[in-house]
């Protein structure tokens, strides 16, 4: 409870008590607003299902996280919005598929390209976290990756205190040229030149120096959004000694050594909670998508993410593309604790948060949904499925479809061909996209088949058909609602 706060408030209500009574629904708006908590959302990137030790990986030691989700909710079945980077934040900041927004894949820097990757970016009229949580009082910060437009810092383009954030210190993708001393931060449209440090302990630096120089005891909003471990990797070399052993290589140790960093900031940031009496604070902690494949590309050489029992890496359909770690805690409140099956989106944190504060949902289509009965009893069950449409997925079926237990993928195909690999929905490739079908289904029960290994659509044909039908329509209405890009320059073949 913020004490300060209190007393005005108390002395207020004194005050009017002086002349008359206040009444009930006046004394219940005072009593919720002193309940809001803060919010820190702690975003890694590219963390792989299996690489806290909580989640089961047998060699990196995540301590601090691992207190996190043995005190708190362990969520076995948590969900990014995406299985890539630049569509998935939107999709956590928005509460909607990030195809509403569109933001289809990874966003590069500015460089003009035929089909408008280069000019995507989260588009003004999109309501996030931020700004829904400012309308309700609190002060807001972001701190790391950004990731949301591909002309960053510039006012060509939205940029993160267009979208309701107070203070922001970020860099637009990655830590350049790597975690170690990075030259690419930018705060609040200042460019900051090299800090020395790695890039998870100089976000929390920023962090903790936000909240010392909050100018109120207003309720906060912060977004931790960690650069690791995403390539290129640099981990300090006390900590990459201590896994050479254990690890098959110098650039797996550095791996293992780059997350546990990541696990000491998260640390660090707890403490100064703890030391600060920072109480009534609700700490969301999870990935952007699934681990990178080693190699994939030529600088992904530090790439051991493990996806554990799931199918699939990063830009996969499959599991292990979207299905990452998830933890909540509530320090200070007390909360169903333990390990749920509970499905449950980045999607949902925009309509959990916006209950917890008190604030109203934006008047658009949301495709998350409030789990504060998970908060409180420790059961959720969704009302809505949970749909991805990836249209530059490596594996083939790019489109996927979460119910329940049930789980059932699909091929796009165009002409009996399989659909072009996009990038980017615009006015060049809309109608094609339109016209593609979905055929070619799969229908798996995760709560058996974790792996995706057994297609057992022939085994329960009535549950396959019913899941085929909505599937279809899930698919047909997101493809609807999609946002389609116009080129710059029709010429453009």
């Amino acid at each position: 409870m913020n004490f300060k706060l209190f007393t005005v408030l108390v002395f207020a209500v004194f005050c009017q008590s002086c002349k008359e009574t206040p009444k009930a629904k006046d004394v219940a708006v005072i009593e919720e607003k002193l309940e809001q908590p803060n919010i820190v959302v702690l975003l890694c990137d590219d963390l792989g299902y299996e690489d806290l030790s909580a989640f089961g990986h047998p060699v990196i030691e995540t301590k601090n996280l691992d207190k996190l989700a043995n005190t708190g909710i362990k969520l076995t079945d948590f969900y990014s919005t995406a299985p890539v980077c630049s569509s998935s934040r939107a999709g956590l900041l928005t509460g909607r598929s990030p195809n509403r927004a569109g933001i289809y894949d990874f966003i590069p820097g500015y460089k003009k390209s035929e089909d408008n990757r280069d000019l995507v970016h989260l588009q003004a009229d999109e309501v996030t976290i931020p700004a829904v949580l400012k309308s309700v009082g609190y002060e807001t910060c972001l701190v790391g990756k950004w990731h949301c437009s591909s002309q960053f810092n510039s006012t060509a383009q939205p940029q993160p205190n267009d979208f309701g954030f107070d203070y922001w210190f970020a860099t637009h993708n990655n830590a350049s040229p790597s975690h170690e001393n990075p030259k690419n931060f930018v705060r609040n449209g200042e460019k900051v030149g090299e800090i020395q440090g790695y890039s998870s302990q100089i976000v929390v630096d920023e962090a903790i120096t936000w909240l010392d120089k909050k100018s109120s005891n207003a309720p906060f909003f912060l977004e931790v959004a960690f650069h690791e471990p995403h390539e290129p990797i640099a981990s300090p070399e006390d900590l990459v000694q201590k896994y050479l052993p254990l690890a098959r290589n110098r650039e797996e140790a550095e791996f293992f050594a780059n997350v546990e960093n990541v696990d000491l900031a998260v640390g660090r940031l707890l403490d100064y909670f703890k030391t600060h009496n920072i109480t009534n604070t609700i700490i969301v902690f999870s990935s952007d998508n699934g681990p990178e494949t080693l190699n994939r590309y030529p600088k992904a050489k530090h790439s051991y993410g493990s996806p554990g029992p799931l199918q699939g890496m990063k830009l996969w359909t499959n599991e292990a593309g979207f299905r990452v770690p998830g933890i909540v805690n509530w320090i200070g409140k007390k909360t169903f604790t333990g390990s749920t099956q509970a499905v449950v989106s980045a999607l949902d944190l925009l309509p959990t948060f916006a209950e917890l504060a008190g604030a109203e949902l934006p008047d658009r289509i949301l495709d998350g949904e409030s789990f504060t009965s998970l908060l409180e009893t420790g059961h959720f069950e969704r009302k809505k499925p949970l749909t991805w449409a990836f249209y530059d997925a490596i594996n083939a079926r790019r489109v996927a479809m979460r119910k329940g237990d049930w789980k059932i993928m699909g091929r796009l195909e165009l002409d009996n061909k399989e659909l072009p690999h996009i990038h980017n929905l615009y006015d060049g490739n809309i109608e094609a996209v339109k016209q593609a079908k979905l055929t070619d289904f799969v229908l798996f029960n995760l709560k058996s088949d974790i792996a995706e290994s057994n297609n057992v659509a022939s085994t329960y044909p009535e549950v396959f058909e019913a899941m085929k039908t909505e599937f279809e329509s899930e698919y047909n209405a997101l493809l609807a609602g999609s946002h389609i890009w116009i080129r710059e320059n029709q010429d453009v073949e």
